[in-house]
């Protein structure tokens, strides 16, 4: 890594799926918010870094060329993302290495999906009757969790609830859920045993943005910043003997090389809290597991104490997570974005107080693709 870059403008735009809007104005709208939030024009811009979920999911092949103008972008490089899995986030990393690499001061990086043209929920069965959808694929190795770890059931519950009523927080949460509770969770139709409606992910349609810049550009902002200490990328094959989709390697050698960089040896203590990419409840103590923030058959205790709550000590997903928003292409960039959030200070109601360490997660394909990053207040924070 070269030099350190910065977030210094971040912007959303998420709708439910029942408003229509064209995916130019999804795009655009979070664009625009983003560079307000830089104090920043579109001239201002080196180069834009696109990222989306694959192109045939809302029809529309090869979308950075018509999105060109949307984006002012006519005449400037487009760079497009696309790894089939956790691109939200492959998206935001490649932004930052292209400004790491000082081939561009000031990079717009932006993701998005208008899932109301196209569902990937169901799109692995090919139709909403009788088919296995994106859950079925997952709930086999949640059951093995369960199994290994000896989690009680209600875990899964009292996870959705959390995020939900985060997502009350959040006015960008496509979910807002006032009467939730674990009652409500448990009773709710069971979708892929062991997982009820409640504990799914949604379809959205949302977009999200943000400006990167160099450590010059960084130091003329007039708001905080939220300098990118460290990123890492892995990825495994789908299927291959002895492989643990439960705790895949690729999770936690993509954590080991993320901590390492950003000089982390004690990520439970050290990162002060994360947005982790949670499309089923169950994979919130699963990721805590699988990315070595806790030691195995804990990260369903973390969950069970209220560790992970806001005002715990390692809170998860204070936006309300993939769990209330889930723009699928733009997802992962939406983990690094409130991670980003947090150490600017600028979340809102459902700002961590004294947060100056977080790590955004996303994953993706049969579990095998992960992205993450860790972003701080500091360009050069000290680990005790």
């Amino acid at each position: 890594m070269g030099e350190r870059c910065a977030v210094v403008g971040i912007g959303q735009t998420q709708y439910a799926r029942c408003i229509p809007f064209s995916m130019e104005g999804l795009v655009r709208q979070a664009a625009q918010r983003a560079l307000e939030d830089a104090e920043l024009g579109f001239a201002d811009i080196d180069a834009i870094v696109i990222g989306k979920a694959p192109d045939a999911l809302e029809g529309v092949m090869m979308p950075e060329l018509s999105l060109c103008d949307a984006l002012v972008a006519v005449g400037k490089p487009i760079h497009r993302v696309h790894t089939a899995g956790s691109v939200g986030a492959s998206t935001a990393i490649s932004a930052a290495t292209l400004v790491e690499s000082g081939m561009y001061d000031t990079v717009l990086t932006v993701a998005y999906e208008k899932q109301s043209e196209g569902d990937f929920m169901w799109a692995l069965s090919g139709g909403r009757s009788g088919g296995q959808g994106a859950g079925g694929s997952f709930a086999p190795w949640i059951r093995e969790y369960i199994k290994r770890s000896g989690a009680p059931e209600h875990i899964g519950w009292k996870v959705a609830v959390k995020d939900r009523v985060n997502a009350l927080k959040n006015p960008y949460a496509h979910l807002q859920m006032e009467d939730i509770s674990v009652e409500k969770v448990k009773e709710s139709p069971m979708l892929w045993d062991p997982l009820h409606f409640f504990e799914a992910c949604p379809s959205s349609d949302g977009a999200a943005a943000m400006v990167i810049t160099n450590a010059a550009g960084a130091k003329r902002a007039q708001r905080p910043v939220a300098w990118v200490l460290s990123h890492a990328k892995r990825t495994e094959f789908t299927v291959f003997p002895g492989r643990d989709a439960i705790k895949p390697a690729a999770g936690v050698e993509c954590a080991k090389a993320l901590y390492e960089k950003a000089g982390i040896t004690d990520p439970r203590r050290q990162i002060d809290c994360a947005e982790l990419y949670v499309p089923f409840s169950w994979f919130e103590p699963m990721w805590l597991e699988g990315h070595l923030i806790c030691e195995e058959g804990e990260g369903w205790r973390m969950v069970d104490s209220g560790a992970t709550e806001i005002g715990g000590d390692f809170p998860v997903n204070m936006s309300g997570g993939v769990l209330s928003s889930n723009p699928i292409g733009a997802s992962g960039m939406i983990r690094c974005l409130e991670a980003a959030n947090q150490v600017r200070g600028t979340a809102g109601d459902y700002q961590v107080d004294g947060a100056r360490v977080a790590l955004g997660h996303a994953y993706g394909g049969a579990s095998n693709y992960f992205a993450m990053w860790i972003v701080s207040s500091e360009p050069n924070p000290t680990f005790s």
